[in-house]
């Protein structure tokens, strides 16, 4: 029994955590994650946890443009219609700008991760 509970503890801890690929089979992931890289919420840089945390609060955010509509339009994430898919900016130290950093939302609860603005994705394990 309490293997089975450590076990249970080691789920999402692995290369699929570090982005090194789509998740391995060790790796337990939700269905809306199937195939994608996946990091673990504790393994994201600083800024994108406190980021998170703004997203599980409502706000404020800092930025005008967080929580506006991502559209998907790269076609990395599971197709949903219009207005299912929210961005938030994760901070980059030293960046005079946004940065390439965003968390991307969606209705059902998913939170995906970029530090390539769109060129790729994680899934955020929670």
């Amino acid at each position: 029994m309490a293997l089975a509970g450590l076990a249970g503890g080691l789920v999402g801890c692995g290369a699929a955590d570090k982005g090194a690929g789509p998740a391995a089979s060790s790796v337990t992931a939700p269905g809306w994650a199937h195939g994608m890289a996946t990091v673990a919420a504790d393994r994201l840089p600083a800024e994108a946890r406190d980021t998170l945390r703004l997203i599980d609060k409502g706000g404020p955010f800092p930025y005008a443009k967080d929580g506006a509509v991502f559209g998907n339009f790269e076609r990395l994430l599971p197709q949903h219609q219009r207005g299912y898919y929210h961005e938030y900016t994760v901070p980059t130290p030293g960046s005079r700008d946004r940065g390439a950093r965003r968390l991307v939302s969606g209705d059902g609860g998913e939170i995906y991760y970029t530090d390539d603005h769109y060129a790729s994705f994680k899934a955020v394990l929670r």
